[in-house]
């Protein structure tokens, strides 16, 4: 498995998958979910955790979006924090 791979995999079943099988998503979270995906995508690894860093931080729509998750009950970014951190370290990505 590649390094984006265990990125999106560990994201997809923490934070994207959940939202993208629920009947109760709305389709707004639904929509912004699709995006993330496909945008990080289109990174490597490094990108990849950049990427959520950014959105951990604040970029223009990340904190209305991380406002609309919490509200309907989904896990966000922020909440796989301590996790993510410890998995996706500096030697993970020299590995």
């Amino acid at each position: 498995m590649s390094k984006e791979d265990e990125v999106m995999q560990f994201l997809s079943e923490r934070v994207f998958d959940p939202v993208l099988r629920s009947p109760d998503a709305s389709d707004s979270i639904k929509q912004g979910v699709r995006l993330t995906m496909i945008r990080m995508r289109r990174l490597n690894a490094v990108g990849m955790i950049k990427y959520y860093w950014s959105a951990i931080a604040g970029t223009e729509r990340s904190p209305g979006f991380a406002a609309k998750m919490r509200a309907e009950g989904f896990t966000r970014f922020e909440e796989v924090i301590d996790d993510f951190r410890a998995r996706f370290t500096d030697e993970w990505i020299s590995s």
